[in-house]
């Protein structure tokens, strides 16, 4: 079979390599899962880059996010059935024709869902979850708070504004360019660029933008990083300077994961799940590449042209 793999860090384009691997069987309490779609995030290429390389060894094979069915299943595995659709999480390797993954970490697809969403069910309305939950336990409720989204035109910024409105806060919608601001402004009817101070910031970028947006929060606010778009993080002489004023913190998708219980992440399915046929948890997507075209679909990720996510199929 076809798969992705990693053996040296550095740019995804010049160290994601492509190979021919024999398939390998399931294990008592494992199914094999022949993947449909697997998405590529950003969460997918840092890694790569050598950023997180003290809990990341080589090699591996990249892709936390995706829909496969149930191919073969091991001894001793209840509750999953062959040519079940199910998310296989916890861990990377997506990006291959097939694999290996423990039942415990595989959670069912309802029929209703495509390939295409159901392959985006995970990292992205999880993540945007968990974010606004930590702006509301900060706050203990919303009451018209001004909370700014960074990168507000990408598919987790466009569901963070919606589902902080659900929740009584007042987003705001930080963005780069007039082009962004003007696609939004077609379906968001909150603030765009509003002016500081406010009152916490949702931050996916880091750097500079991150430090400007963090000097002017303010006072008794909450500033929660969750990705570095930019490279860099927060200047940690900031953080400390106003760690009396601000609660700083960043969160990791990965962390929430392994520390709930089965229940509580099939739970939080759900709510994506329901939020996708909704609509405002579902992602528009740009292409479907085949994993033998991922050097042209690591292309078009750094594309601004792009308009949506791109999807692998194996």
């Amino acid at each position: 079979m076809l798969r992705a793999v990693v053996r040296a860090f550095g740019d995804p384009r010049q160290v994601i390599g492509l190979e021919e691997v024999e398939r390998a069987a399931p294990g008592p309490g494992e199914v094999e899962i022949r993947i449909r779609r697997a998405a590529i995030n950003p969460s997918d290429l840092i890694p790569v880059t050598g950023a997180y390389r003290s809990r990341t060894a080589l090699p591996f094979v990249p892709g936390f996010e995706g829909v496969g069915e149930i191919t073969r299943l091991g001894e001793g595995v209840n509750g999953l059935a062959l040519r079940q659709r199910v998310l296989p999480i916890g861990a990377s390797g997506l990006w291959q024709a097939s694999l290996i993954r423990p039942a415990a970490w595989c959670f069912a697809v309802p029929d209703d869902l495509s390939d295409d969403q159901a392959a985006m069910a995970y990292v992205n309305p999880l993540t945007a979850f968990r974010l606004v939950d930590a702006v509301k336990a900060h706050f203990h409720g919303a009451a018209g708070l001004r909370v700014g989204v960074t990168a507000a035109g990408s598919a987790i910024g466009r569901m963070l504004l919606t589902l902080l409105a659900e929740a009584g806060f007042r987003p705001v919608a930080l963005v780069r360019s007039a082009a962004t601001a003007e696609r939004l402004a077609e379906g968001f009817s909150g603030e765009i660029a509003g002016a500081p101070p406010l009152d916490a910031v949702l931050d996916a970028v880091g750097g500079d933008a991150g430090n400007a947006l963090f000097r002017t929060l303010r006072r008794g606010g909450a500033f929660v990083q969750y990705g570095a778009l930019s490279g860099a993080q927060l200047d940690p002489a900031l953080i400390a300077i106003r760690r009396e004023e601000v609660a700083f913190s960043f969160l990791w998708l990965r962390n929430w994961v392994h520390s709930a219980g089965r229940v509580e992440i099939a739970a939080e399915f759900e709510r994506s799940f329901a939020g996708i046929r909704a609509g405002h948890l579902a992602s528009t997507v740009d292409t479907v590449f085949t994993l033998s075209d991922l050097p042209a679909a690591l292309a078009r990720q750094e594309d601004p042209a792009r308009t949506g996510k791109l999807l692998l199929a194996p």
